[in-house]
């Protein structure tokens, strides 16, 4: 069972790879021509947008998504019956907030600092039907570990900017390319992800398992609310005191850093939660396979925080252009902090879900919600710099007490944890220190790119020379091991 379990786990996580690796290929691609597009202001206003409706699709999800992922169901039937379940719930749901939006989509503007911003809203919200169409599906192919049909889906998904998005962006050059393109994004996912669906939409409903299930999924509700405050709030606040270009440079800084640090953790989250929860009576299984996604995740996130930090004047020119420099120094703090974050707080916040206690990860995020409020409302008002720089460091607070419930409750070695992670910190910072003294000698341009290449290629020297056990389960990972066999058996067969 096992063995047929870490198979499943391994093909998955190949697939989610490259989806994610093909998908965030693309996405540059798109960031870079959309930055020079259109201006700061218009991104701006697609994240007052998608703060509105991103908290609208909160409720009507109602966790019903990680319920089907995370449930041990009886048989085939019983799950069948609670996806159905779960699927009508949130299309009513979901079109029941579209009216809501629509009739109070003025005082929802206002409220969200931008009165001309109404109509925008409520037509955005439509959205949200699609959304909750598609969610419970993507459910079923997460809890099955079908990732393959997720791949074809992520990477039509990515390529609709190409043919939409842009097109729209030099014809309109304003916010609405941005919005019709989400939308056809989500009509994609809809229609793709229902005919490949192997169950089929029937018109059942049971009360009584609807009330099963909220029973079931009420913190994760609650905490889902608590994780959109921790990412919205700033957006909020910021959108109040400052104008919508600061509030683009902004938002855009956090989705461009937080995309490229996804290459990595959007291919092994959902695979991380999946294997987490099948393996959660299993203690010795279930920290196996916490250590081992964690030690491959800060094997790439850490130096690529450090780089970012480092490198982040060159980074904004390249992705985004000059209209956009004045965002360098976030994306650099942002992409550093990001990168302890994902090790020492998200990861855990898998391990508290997967175990079925979405209360604990609740704690985490109220905790980091009373921290950031009265920070971002003291430095609000001194600038956008101030407001950026108090934002990341805000989220030490988050990982350590993270850390803390993670050995309080569940028994982890806060040492053990600091270990595995210690060989990646260390070649990490030494190939920041050797970085920066390279840096002081040009600012040329080319120079800055043969920094970089020797920067990877210490990193990946002290990294893999100085830490056997690294490398040793690095060359034990299947991906690995399949490589090393072709290019083995190869060079056998020439000879």
């Amino acid at each position: 069972m096992t063995d047929n379990l870490n198979q499943k786990i391994g093909k998955a996580t190949a697939w989610s790879s490259v989806t994610e690796i093909l998908a965030k290929l693309i996405s540059p691609i798109v960031n870079i021509v959309l930055a020079r597009l259109l201006l700061p202001e218009a991104f701006g206003i697609v994240a007052t947008i998608t703060m509105v409706i991103s908290f609208a699709e909160v409720f009507t999800d109602a966790g019903f998504q990680k319920y089907i992922v995370q449930k041990e169901f009886k048989n085939e039937d019983e799950l069948n019956q609670s996806t159905i379940v779960a699927f009508w719930t949130n299309l009513c749901m979901s079109a029941f907030v579209c009216i809501i939006i629509y009739f109070f989509r003025n005082k929802i503007a206002s409220i969200v600092g931008d009165p001309e911003l109404g109509n925008a809203i409520s037509i955005a919200s439509l959205s949200i039907m699609l959304y909750a169409f598609s969610s419970i599906q993507m459910a079923r192919y997460k809890r099955d570990f079908d990732f393959k049909t997720l791949f074809f889906v992520r990477i039509g998904t990515s390529l609709i900017p190409l043919f939409i998005t842009i097109p729209l962006a030099i014809v309109l050059r304003n916010f609405w390319a941005l919005l019709i393109g989400n939308f056809a994004s989500q009509i994609f996912n809809a229609i793709v992800l229902t005919v490949k669906s192997k169950w089929k939409i029937k018109f059942y409903y049971s009360f009584s398992l609807l009330k099963q299930m909220l029973s079931f999924s009420a913190f994760t509700l609650l905490e889902s609310i608590s994780i959109w405050l921790t990412a919205n709030i700033d957006i909020f606040i910021i959108s109040n005191c400052l104008n919508q270009h600061y509030l683009g440079l902004y938002k855009t800084s956090i989705s461009t850093i937080n995309s490229y640090l996804g290459l990595i953790t959007a291919a092994i989250v959902p695979v991380l939660f999946s294997a987490l929860s099948r393996n959660q009576e299993n203690e010795t299984e279930f920290k196996k396979t916490y250590y081992l996604f964690q030690k491959l995740t800060a094997a790439f996130v850490i130096p690529m925080g450090i780089g970012i930090y480092l490198f982040s004047d060159l980074i904004t020119l390249i992705l985004l252009g000059e209209n956009w420099l004045e965002a360098s120094g976030f994306m650099g703090i942002w992409g550093l902090t990001s990168a302890f974050t994902i090790i020492f707080s998200h990861f855990s916040s898998e391990v508290f879900r997967s175990k079925g206690k979405p209360l604990i990860s609740l704690i985490v995020q109220i905790s980091q919600i009373l921290v950031l409020i009265p920070v971002l409302l003291i430095f609000k008002d001194h600038g956008f710099s101030a407001i950026y720089i108090s934002r990341s460091l805000v989220r030490i607070e988050l990982m350590l007490i993270s850390l803390i419930l993670m050995c309080s409750l569940y028994k982890f070695n806060i040492l053990t944890i600091l270990k595995n992670n210690m060989p990646m910190i260390i070649s990490a910072s030494i190939m920041g220190f050797a970085g920066y003294m390279l840096q002081k000698i040009s600012s040329h341009i080319l120079w800055q790119f043969a920094v970089i290449a020797i920067c990877v290629l210490i990193y990946l020297t002290i990294l893999l020379s100085c830490f056997s056990t690294v490398r040793r389960e690095i060359m034990e990972l299947p991906i690995v091991k399949k490589t090393i066999n072709k290019v083995f058996k190869k060079n056998v067969s020439n000879k």
